[in-house]
């Protein structure tokens, strides 16, 4: 009893800073205690003012007292991040005002798309395949008989807003020489919280509070799914990352099993968005994927939002060779639905040669923007310089955000 009243007394040492303004509220709350009893025993109207006046002086004094004491605490605990903390907390107010997104697809430029959506809204799903088969998620997926984690961790990080440290080590890869060579430490990161909770569902929501992330990102499906082409020549091929390898023109591609379904957290954000937007990335291995499951599909063509596809800079060998902008949409109604979309955006920026000139030694040559054969087909075409052309030719994310998110505003 003793010890504690001398760690409170503790407070009131010279110096502290706090004594003046404890005396200041209590001198404070001393005069409205004083004038209201006063208040009500004088008789006299005049009497009567200078008492409220009494009253309305000490509650001033008080406020401003318990005012600078809570100063007082603010400067000791938070004063060296006050002002970020400040910052933080009004942004995230301003960001819960923004539109909902669903952006669906996979791979690097779904994760593109999303750098630049975190920082108008928070009001972001993105809704990701789980067909990939290759590299890292490939032999987690086949060694631990778990969904692949790779296309979800590249959104995690892409959406989140811990610190670049954080972002960082999700992204760090083994190098070789080590028994976990190839393996990035977020795609072990959630296979082992998936081993610790049971649920990849479950791994992933876990995952995003470690990473802070600004929306949510979600499986097209929790089935375990397997991509097959069929190409023009009549072959079939198995496997997502086999299939550009062949290096044939394909036909069509569709999901084994065929009859699997969404999570209800995916249809549900569709349902409720403002805009939902397709790509970029691979047609047929990022994005088809995902509208390959009814639900999806049905959900976004019945829903009434704004349905963006957003077509490649470049042509992808094995996959999309000699596609013209229209070609990607004609291939993509094929698999999904006529509705599934009502605009599409089209990059009409210019490409530095020196970069032109790398990508053709891969086959890869810019995707021809015929926005008229867009349009006979019935849809709108925005044609941007959306273009960031630095170390290799991609969608410029800040750009590519605000074209989408005022499309919204013209609502």
């Amino acid at each position: 009893m003793k010890i504690n009243l001398i760690r409170k007394l503790k407070w009131l040492y010279p110096g502290m800073g706090i004594k003046r303004w404890i005396i200041f509220s209590a001198f404070g709350l001393f005069l409205v205690a004083v004038g209201s009893m006063k208040f009500q025993a004088d008789i006299y109207f005049i009497v009567k003012i200078l008492d409220f006046i009494v009253i309305i002086s000490g509650f001033i004094i008080l406020a401003l007292g318990i005012i600078k004491i809570i100063r007082f605490f603010i400067n000791v605990f938070l004063s060296p991040r006050e002002k970020e903390i400040f910052d933080i907390i009004y942004q995230r107010k301003l960001l819960e005002r923004g539109p909902k997104v669903v952006a669906i697809g996979g791979g690097s430029g779904l994760a593109v798309l999303l750098e630049g959506l975190k920082e108008y809204t928070s009001n972001v799903t993105a809704i990701v395949t789980v067909a990939d088969d290759g590299g890292s998620s490939g032999r987690l997926r086949e060694q631990f008989d778990i969904l692949p984690p790779g296309d979800i961790r590249n959104c995690l990080v892409a959406l989140a807003d811990a610190p670049q440290l954080m972002r960082e080590l999700f992204q760090f890869r083994f190098s070789k020489g080590s028994d976990l060579e190839g393996h990035s430490f977020g795609n072990l990161f959630i296979t082992v919280m998936t081993q610790l909770t049971g649920d990849f569902e479950k791994a992933i929501k876990e995952s995003s509070k470690v990473l802070a992330i600004r929306g949510q990102v979600i499986p097209s499906t929790l089935s375990k799914v397997s991509l097959v082409a069929q190409h023009k020549d009549g072959s079939i091929t198995e496997g997502e990352a086999q299939i550009p390898m062949k290096n044939k023109p394909i036909q069509r591609v569709y999901l084994r099993p065929a009859d699997v379904t969404s999570i209800p957290d995916a249809t549900k954000a569709i349902k409720e968005a403002n805009i939902i937007v397709m790509g970029p990335g691979s047609l047929y291995t990022s994005i088809i994927p995902n509208l390959l499951i009814k639900e999806i599909t049905e959900a976004i063509v019945n829903v009434d939002a704004i349905k963006v596809y957003v077509c490649n800079i470049m042509t992808q060998p094995g996959e999309t060779d000699g596609y013209s902008a229209s070609d990607h949409v004609r291939v993509l109604i094929e698999h999904a639905h006529r509705r599934i979309i009502n605009y599409c955006v089209v990059n009409v920026g210019k490409i530095p040669q020196v970069l032109l000139d790398r990508y053709h030694k891969d086959n890869s040559y810019p995707v021809v923007a015929d926005s008229r054969k867009i349009r006979s087909m019935g849809y709108r075409v925005i044609e941007e310089d959306i273009v960031d052309p630095k170390d290799y030719i991609r969608h410029d994310t800040d750009k590519l955000a605000r074209l989408l998110l005022g499309l919204t505003e013209e609502i």
